[in-house]
Order: C-alpha cells, then structure tokens, then sequence
C-alpha cells in the first residue's frame, strides 16, 4: 500500500533536492533518476524554466512523496513505481527528479517536479482534483504489481460516512458538545435546512455570528470563539462549497415537495383564574374569554375529526403515542449501535488487509524474531481484528459486503427518525388537546 502526500516548495529549492539525492539515503544515488534535468543542477534549470517563460508567483516547485508499507517492497520495484508514477502524471512536460529512500525500513519516493510547464509555460494545479488523480495512479502502479490497495467500497464508506480526523482536544470537546468544529457543523445543517438559496444561507450564517471568507475555499470563523477561519471541507466531503450548494437545492426541492401538515395548529387555552395581567385589564379577560372560547371551539372540532369521542380515549391515544415515541426511541438507539458495530467491523477488516502481509510472513519464517520485534504492534493489531472479527461472522466478510450492511442499517436508521419525528409531532398534538381540555374544562366557567 503507497501513501502519498504532496507539498509546494517556495523556498530552499537546492536545499530539498540535495536532501532527495543525498547518498546515504539512495544507497549512493543508484536510486535517483530525473527527466529534462541533471540532479545536481536541477534548481538552476527549474529556475531557467520560469525565467524563459516569465513565470511569476511564489512557488518554485511540488514535492510528492510516495510511502510504502515495510516489508511489502524492493527497492528497485519501488524506484520503478516511482518512475511510472511522475511520468504518468507529468509526462514530458515538467523536469522532475524521483529518488527513492531505502535507509530506513519503508522505503519511499521522493519526486520533486517543476511548478512550469516546459512546454506551455504555465503552472501546474495543485489541488483536490489533481491530488485525487496523483492518488488513484498511485494506486493503480500497486495494483499491477500486486502490492496492497485500500479496498475502494472501504474508501467509498469514509467518503459516506467519516469527516477528516480531529485532534484529541476536538474529540474529548465533541463529546462534551463543546466542539468548535461540532458547532460549526450543526450551524452549517441548520442553515442548509432554512436557505432559500446560496446568498440567504450565507446571511444565515452571519446571522448565527460567524464572519465569512470566500475565495478558493469557503471559510468560517465565529467571531466570539475563534481566532482562526476554518475552510469548511475541512469537517467532511459534505461541507464543500459546491456539496453545500447542492444539498440546499436538494433541501428547496424536499421542501416544496413535503406534505403539508395533516392537522390544524390549534393555541392554547389561557387560564383565566391565575393570570395577573387578566386581573388589572377587563378588557384583556373579555378578549381572554373569547380566545379560549373560539380555542375550544377549534379543539373539539379537532379532536372529533381524529375521532375521539370522550376525554377519556384522548388520554389513552396519548399514552399509547408516549408508548410508540419510547419504542422508536429504542429502535433507533439499537440501530445506531449495529451501526458502529458495522463500522468496527469495516476498520478491523481494513487493519487485516494492511497487515496480512506481516502475518504472513511471520507464519512462513517463525523463526525470525527480529521481524516478529520490529512489527509487533501490527502483528498485535492483526490478531486483535481477526479475533473481533470472526465473533460476528464465520468468514471474512467482504469490503462490499460490510458497506452494504451499513447503508442498509443507515437507511432504516434514517427511516426510524422519521417515524419519531412523526410521532413526536403527533404527541405535541395530543398533548395540547388534553392541556386545552384540562385549563378550560378544569376551571369554573361561570366565572367568565
């Protein structure tokens, strides 16, 4: 499995290239090769490049770095991927240099290439769409030569279901519900739910007290709690700026689209007999007197159409509501728990497949303990996935099974929540029924 990561250098160019090349970590340079450029003059010939073609801006070069696993390559293979990598993605049109590291136990690829094309004389974009391509080449170049590949329906279910990591501070504030992340979050949902379009979302959120950036990356900062912007796609693939646009589109069109509500909204009764204000303004009682008359005129007409006939079938309706409200309470408590089973299970398969090759090879050479020293962590997480793994399931399951498992349990999840927010509806219905009942009916009405 190769990790990659990529960074611009807008300074100390010579500086990175001769640490690239430096001979102690390229087993005296037999792994370093480069292409429209000589090693040792390469920032000179990088620096030319933009001169010819009157390149302004500050960064001089990309650095891309391809890790491996330990243990699950050569040297030389891994040279040679690093090759196939920097042509695939630059072709001939940028000078680069791949030097690949093999003085510690993973080894890695350094590729540093020009931020100027040669040929076109423009810059190279660095962004998410180009890193994704870097990304899936690289994994492609594993692929082939059969190294280890994160399964795709375990990134499709990090892509669904998990946001970027947090530190430990963020995740301790999280669960208290003191996370500023958390709370930007739950900002960000509530706006998306009230928008009207992209402009009132944005005044949404200025109303709920955080100072917008927009530019590359759209950013937020609460203006009582930070002291920093935080782009947005910053807390999960669903808080993009072009993600946010959609699902407002998406929420406008559920909007318009949702039932309207089955049941007239009916006030509350005053009661008349411990109201202050009632007392020192006749004329605020006689208009009193009338609110609670049409009110109950209103709730009996209600409660007929549901088809209650006494008091007495409206408290039980309300009992079994409270009833139905706890069940659906628990249903959804038991789904979110086979849910982060479901997940568990998904990372401790994740764990096997990146570690299989350690075991493996300790199983065939039991008798090397210094491989058995150097990876008894991973070899430690391998047993502890496999253990927890097999408790569920009688065979490993697959990638795509276990993300198929948690889309279902998702989705009757999302179901369930629907149901509670019917009912739930439905209690605050019932309830002011009897509430109006109780005021009105459980006073003396000669005294109006």
């Amino acid at each position: 499995m190769a990790i990659t990561k990529i960074h611009p250098i807008k300074s100390t160019l010579e500086n990175a290239i001769n640490y690239i090349t430096k001979k102690d970590k390229t087993d005296e340079k037999i792994f370093v090769s480069s292409l429209g450029c000589v090693p040792e003059t390469a920032h000179l010939q990088f620096q030319n490049t933009r001169e010819i073609n009157k390149t302004r801006g500050k960064v001089l070069a990309h650095h891309l770095i391809q890790s491996f696993y330990p243990g699950e390559v050569t040297p030389e293979k891994a040279h040679e991927i690093g090759e196939d990598l920097a042509k695939k993605i630059l072709g001939s049109d940028y000078e680069y240099i791949v030097a690949t590291h093999v003085d510690k136990n993973h080894i890695h690829n350094h590729i540093i290439f020009n931020n100027v094309n040669s040929r076109t004389g423009k810059c190279y974009r660095s962004n998410t769409k180009s890193y994704y391509k870097i990304r899936n080449e690289s994994d492609r170049l594993c692929k082939e030569n059969n190294l280890i590949v994160i399964d795709e329906y375990y990134k499709s279910y990090k892509r669904k279901f998990k946001t970027r990591g947090t530190s430990w501070y963020e995740h301790e504030q999280s669960k208290k519900g003191k996370s500023w992340k958390s709370r930007l979050q739950f900002d960000i949902d509530r706006a998306v739910r009230k928008a009207k379009d992209w402009e009132d979302f944005l005044k949404i959120m200025e109303s709920f007290g955080y100072e917008i950036k927009q530019g590359k990356h759209i950013s937020f900062r609460n203006k009582e709690k930070q002291k920093r912007f935080t782009r947005s796609f910053r807390i999960g693939e669903d808080y993009t700026e072009d993600r946010l646009k959609e699902r407002i589109e998406e929420e406008i069109k559920t909007r318009s689209s949702r039932p309207k509500a089955p049941f007239k909204r009916v006030d509350s009764v005053i009661d008349i007999s411990s109201n202050n204000k009632i007392k020192g303004s006749p004329a605020y009682k006689n208009w009193a007197v009338k609110h609670n008359l049409k009110t109950m005129a209103d709730t009996v007409l209600e409660v007929r159409k549901e088809g209650f006939k006494t008091r007495d079938e409206l408290e039980n309706a309300l009992k079994e509501n409270a009833n139905k409200v706890q069940e659906l309470l628990t249903e959804n408590k038991n789904l979110e728990n086979k849910i982060e089973s479901k997940m568990q299970d998904m990372e401790n398969r994740h764990t096997i497949d990146m570690y299989k090759h350690i075991y493996d090879h300790v199983k065939m050479h039991p008798k090397d303990t210094d491989f058995q020293k150097a990876y008894a962590t991973e070899i430690k997480l391998y047993k502890t996935a496999v253990s927890e793994v097999f408790k569920t399931y009688e065979t490993l399951p697959t990638g795509n099974q276990l993300l198929e498992e948690i889309e279902q349990l998702e989705a009757d999840r999302i179901a369930i929540k629907k149901q509670l927010e019917h009912s739930r509806k439905e209690q605050n219905k019932l309830y002011q029924y009897k509430k109006n009942y109780d005021t009105y009916l459980g006073k003396e009405i000669e005294r109006y």
